[in-house]
């Protein structure tokens, strides 16, 4: 029995294992915080971070996901450096493979959460960037 797949049901699923910056921001304004999973190397940890992130690299992700995240029913988003990684899609796989069932994926990873000029936080501080015009709104009132 072949499944015809609409567009509609595509883009459905897409959303439901994805999220972006703006969405993981609002997210957090409004309560419903996923537990948010950085996935990178060390270094790229020192360098910077998303505010609140839990760093677990991609190779001991299997083995301390319980100790990170207990509740496998708990909404979970993973992120890596950017598009042009595939570090969340293998820590979201992961988790799902572990028996997670709402883990998300963020799109853009780090790169485009600092492009839209939203908090860092690194080992010397936090901070943040004027937002990169191709990806946020830039105010022109100034």
């Amino acid at each position: 029995m072949q499944m015809t797949l609409t567009a509609a049901d595509f883009f459905a699923v897409k959303l439901a294992f994805q999220t972006d910056p703006s969405d993981l921001v609002a997210d957090r304004a409004n309560g419903s915080a996923p537990l948010v999973i950085d996935v990178r190397s060390d270094a790229s940890w020192r360098q910077g971070r998303i505010p609140g992130a839990v760093h677990v690299p991609n190779a001991d992700l299997a083995a301390r996901a319980e100790e990170v995240a207990p509740d496998k029913h708990a909404a979970i988003v993973v992120y890596c450096w950017g598009p042009g990684c595939n570090g969340s899609t293998r820590g979201a796989y992961t988790l799902a493979r572990l028996g997670y069932t709402q883990v998300r994926e963020l799109i853009g990873g780090f790169e485009y959460w600092v492009r839209e000029g939203l908090a860092v936080v690194s080992d010397n501080g936090r901070s943040r960037q004027a937002p990169d015009p191709l990806t946020a709104p830039v105010d022109t009132n100034s």
